[in-house]
């Protein structure tokens, strides 16, 4: 079924325009039903609900989390519309199919103290005046990571406290950025960047050791190096979901929160309310005398 997933790869780039990043995404949880369904002796017009549910239950079984799951029986939703407009079948198998509630899965935030300390860690590299940088701008902004090491310099208006953001969808929105994370940025842009490019030109904000610009992996390796110095395990996405529980936490109205997370459905940033909740749950059966 190669030739499938390349033909399906294609229609979500040329038919629906979705970005690199998302399609091998789909890719990647794709795959691994494909090979399940062959595996079974079935074929992409073939297979039946059972067998996603199946596929799914292994998936579960392998301790996937609610939130892969999810994303999987979304990607898997997408093919079965793609098989219908190419007519390779006239059912829907994954018609109602029912999803893990994504809002129950609390995302990991860290307390600002712990966030303060991150910040801190002391880590051996050349480059930490911009990995600081990228750390503070991601705290302070809310961005997911491709959108961190895809930052260009043109999308920055520091001396309006905003940069430009190009998000999922190609959809763009202005974010803000604290005068803690301007200073760091300003400082890497003073100190390490013109050593790095060496009279050269990029556009891009973060660069690695040959003049371009980071990848997701190449981030996640610093991120971790920080998150072992300040003793905290971190995901990519750590620092975003502090951005978004610290400010409900604070007080901030939802639907600001969303446009600054760039979430096309405010029903994604929901799931904050839930973290603020459980933090006061917490404090309440911990200061509560008859708690």
């Amino acid at each position: 079924m190669s030739d499938l997933l390349r033909k399906f790869k294609s229609y979500l780039s040329a038919e629906r325009g979705l970005a690199n990043n998302t399609v091998e995404a789909y890719e990647n949880d794709l795959r691994g039903l494909l090979l399940y369904l062959e595996a079974h002796n079935k074929t992409a017009s073939s297979f039946k609900k059972e067998d996603v549910i199946n596929y799914i239950e292994t998936l579960r079984r392998g301790k996937y989390s609610a939130n892969s799951i999810c994303r999987f029986i979304s990607s898997t939703r997408s093919l079965c519309k793609y098989l219908l407009i190419e007519k390779e079948r006239a059912d829907d198998p994954s018609e109602n199919l029912l999803t893990p509630k994504k809002w129950l899965i609390l995302p990991k935030a860290l307390s600002i103290e712990t966030v303060v300390e991150l910040l801190s860690a002391n880590v051996s590299s050349r480059f930490v005046l911009r990995d600081i940088a990228m750390l503070e701008l991601m705290y302070s902004s809310g961005l997911r990571v491709s959108e961190l090491v895809l930052t260009q310099m043109v999308n920055l208006q520091l001396d309006a406290g905003f940069m430009k953001v190009r998000g999922k969808g190609s959809k763009e929105r202005l974010v803000p950025v604290n005068d803690r994370a301007k200073k760091r940025i300003e400082i890497y842009l003073k100190k390490v960047r013109p050593s790095i490019l060496k009279k050269r030109v990029s556009p891009y904000l973060f660069l690695s050791n040959r003049g371009g610009p980071l990848t997701r992996q190449r981030f996640w390796q610093t991120i971790k190096a920080y998150g072992k110095a300040a003793g905290v395990d971190l995901t990519p996405h750590t620092l975003r979901h502090c951005f978004a529980t610290h400010l409900v936490e604070g007080g901030a109205d939802l639907r600001s929160v969303q446009k600054m997370l760039g979430h096309s459905c405010i029903s994604t940033t929901q799931v904050y309310i839930k973290v603020s909740t459980e933090l006061i749950r917490k404090e309440y059966n911990k200061y509560h005398p008859r708690a």
